[in-house]
């Protein structure tokens, strides 16, 4: 039988896992301008106590896991800023070292371990339009092959499968073809657990067209993938995303969209309307579809996580009790 990941273990002691919310929207209302190719991942180089300091305000706000700063973060994306392969590494390293040096110190103190589990660590993996920059991973339309894809995130799954994060976070996902050429790379590794987690048009399909359910069927537990779900996609899509992963498969669901803003890459702007009560009340519709699994993305911070804990202890903590009552 196979061991239980940390998440899973998790899952099953609480009922439910409080994701972060978005790095970059907390280290850019801290007044750090991530306006480069490599985003929030320049500050594993340049102000890592900020980065630090980012997720602490996560673990605070109620986070059972929080994500590294390596979704925007490759050796080919360090290369375009002079950095070699070697340290590019171990700015990848240092991502996971910085999100444990936050749990390291956020634990320690008493009053936050009372009813709560260990919080966990992601290493996050974006998509290859992350490295691009261009907005690209909101559309898959990278022009490049399988074989593409495979050698630009081989050397970062291998690099993060090697650090001791609780488990890997590969996100953002717009194509089934990205999807499956994870899939395979994760076969080829030792790792903790994954989740995928995919980039959504509308309530059925990825922004390339392939329909949910065929990316989630791809996501082998074979490969050791612990959880699907959808991120960085409109709120409004998430209740209709989740009901058909759910349908599709038996792993726990993830949902952590973004706060319902368009992003224009061409300026690196947002605009449209902000995450407010509305966003927060649809929390309730995501757990009743199957999430088990609930953060926020792009545009959430610290205050909504809070919310969203709150909401699933109130949903689903009830919930756990009394299935121990009636086990008891």
């Amino acid at each position: 039988m196979r061991t239980p990941s940390a998440l899973e273990r998790v899952l099953d002691s609480q009922g439910f896992v409080v994701l972060d919310g978005g790095l970059a929207t907390t280290l850019e209302s801290a007044g750090h301008i991530l306006d480069t190719e490599l985003w929030s991942a320049a500050l594993l180089r340049d102000a890592p106590a900020a980065v630090g300091a980012a997720h602490e305000a996560f673990l605070v706000a109620g986070a059972d896991c929080i994500s590294t700063a390596s979704y925007q973060a490759s050796v080919p994306g360090f290369a375009r800023r002079g950095l070699g392969t070697a340290e590019g590494e171990a700015l990848l390293r240092r991502s996971v070292d910085l999100a444990l040096e936050a749990r390291r110190a956020f634990w320690a103190e008493p009053e936050h371990r009372v009813g709560r589990p260990g919080p966990l660590v992601a290493a996050s993996v974006g998509p290859y339009g992350a490295y691009l920059a261009d907005g690209s991973e909101y559309d898959g339309r990278y022009g490049v092959g399988r074989q593409a894809l495979a050698a630009f995130h081989r050397r970062r799954l291998e690099v993060l499968a090697d650090t001791p994060a609780d488990v890997l976070a590969l996100e953002t996902m717009p194509s089934l073809t990205e999807v499956e050429v994870l899939v395979e790379g994760l076969a080829e590794v030792t790792h903790p657990g994954a989740w995928i987690s995919f980039s959504c048009r509308d309530g059925a399909e990825l922004w390339d067209g392939s329909a949910i359910e065929d990316a989630v069927r791809r996501c082998a537990p074979e490969a050791g993938i612990i959880a699907v779900g959808v991120n960085c996609t409109a709120p409004i899509h998430v209740a209709s995303l989740v009901r058909r992963m759910r349908a599709a498969t038996d792993i726990p669901i993830l949902a952590y969209p973004n706060a319902g803003e368009a992003y224009d890459a061409r300026t690196g702007k947002w605009s449209g309307p902000s995450a407010g009560a509305g966003w927060l009340e649809r929390v309730d519709e995501w757990i009743g579809a199957g999430a088990r699994i609930i953060g926020g993305c792009c545009r959430v911070g610290p205050d909504m996580i809070r919310e969203i804990r709150r909401r699933m202890e109130d949903a689903l903590g009830r919930r756990t009790d009394e299935d121990q009552e009636r086990r008891s």
